[in-house]
């Protein structure tokens, strides 16, 4: 792993220097002389830059530097955390785009292993397949949730590239998605047959007016991912004064950092990445947001909660929905008041997931069920599961 780092810069390191004793810059271990790592025992965090960018579909040749992303960072007080953070550096660019992408899976799936959690500043979103494809070790599937205006599905059959990664996950060996949650996407940003395609894959997709309505919907969905990915391009422009992104829509800092604390809530999530990071983004309010975006996944992890062990009917109250010639069969935590459905395992079915599987859910969703109403989540993924 550490083959693949250089240092965090040294002007990240002066300011670091003259931050008030309290702050996270001062309690980070850093990175600082090339070829010597943080001690990595007890760490809970481990921040890490991936500087490639030739992925871009507007690709013009510009290097990349998370310099003003690290200072907001650093400068920001911890909440009540008793979790250890480093800070790893940055991955360079590569002989090649795929070097850059060999060298991110390496050192995510090292980080994966020691049982860190990988914050990553990324520059193109391609780099998200890195991410999914550390995961080629952790069990047999893989959930992902993208907060995005675009799907990213792209032509698996053309290189990968920000806009078409999705499409590789898809197709490419070994098999390992399961299922792909898109937020926040604007329809005027995606072809029709991409949203064909993705109702065709029985993949999840959620339009930023729904999600706004109610952000309180997004919890389940995160309760179920093993991996959560960002574009920042997904946040309105006025919130970062991003100069390549021209898009008057989108989530606004209060509610992309809501996202960010249900995803550091979720139990399942093991690595979290901020995409699309470039020198585009100029006013220290963007870099800000950016770095509030990583404190809320923190604080999020901070408040996580088990749920205990599922077999054990004293610590959950089992609800027996009949519909039509289904009986779904419905959970809910006696400690947290979580919901859960129940994914059938069918023997005489060759299945994605090899056991019976509880999907979460939502109140909402159980009442619709006493109302003869099937959870549109329940029926795809037993498409997916059912293959």
């Amino acid at each position: 792993m550490i083959e693949f780092l250089s240092p965090v810069s040294k002007k990240v390191l002066a300011h670091r220097e003259i931050l008030p004793p309290s702050t996270l810059g001062k309690q980070i271990d850093t990175h600082s002389k090339l070829g010597e790592l943080p001690n990595l025992k007890n760490v809970k965090f481990a921040l890490l830059g991936i500087k490639e960018n030739r992925g871009d579909e507007n690709y013009i040749g510009e290097d990349l530097a998370f310099d003003n992303y690290r200072k907001s960072l650093y400068s920001l007080y911890p909440g009540n955390w008793n979790y250890t953070i480093i800070d790893l550096g940055d991955i360079e660019k590569g002989e090649s785009l795929e070097d850059t992408h060999f060298a991110a899976k390496e050192v995510i799936s090292a980080l994966l292993k020691k049982n860190i959690v990988p914050l990553i500043f990324g520059g193109g979103q391609d780099m998200a397949y890195s991410q999914y494809r550390a995961y080629d070790h952790l069990g047999p599937m893989v959930n992902v949730v993208n907060v995005d205006n675009r799907f990213d599905l792209g032509n698996a059959e053309l290189p990968i590239s920000n806009k078409s990664y999705v499409g590789k996950m898809v197709v490419e060996q070994p098999y390992k998605l399961f299922n792909y949650s898109a937020l926040g996407y604007q329809s005027f940003f995606n072809a029709p047959q991409e949203i064909a395609l993705m109702d065709k894959l029985f993949f999840d997709a959620y339009r930023l007016g729904e999600v706004t309505a109610d952000l309180t919907s997004v919890e389940p969905i995160m309760r179920d991912a093993d991996m959560v990915t960002i574009d920042v391009t997904a946040i309105k422009n006025a919130e970062l004064s991003y100069k390549t992104n021209d898009s008057p829509n989108g989530f606004d800092g209060r509610e992309i950092c809501a996202i960010s604390r249900y995803a550091g809530i979720s139990n399942k999530v093991k690595s979290f990445g901020v995409y699309e990071l470039s020198n585009a983004i100029e006013s220290k309010s963007g870099a800000m947001l950016v770095a509030q975006i990583f404190w809320y996944f923190i604080e999020g992890f901070n408040f996580r909660v088990e749920d205990g062990d599922f077999e054990n009917e004293d610590r959950f109250t089992t609800y027996k929905v009949p519909i039509d010639d289904e009986i779904l069969e419905f959970k809910k935590s006696n400690k947290t008041e979580r919901w859960w459905i129940v994914l059938p395992f069918i023997s005489n079915v060759n299945n994605k997931l090899k056991s019976r599987t509880l999907l979460p859910c939502t109140y909402g969703e159980y009442l619709s069920a006493c109302n003869q109403e099937i959870p549109e989540r329940w029926l795809k993924a037993r498409h997916k599961n059912e293959v």
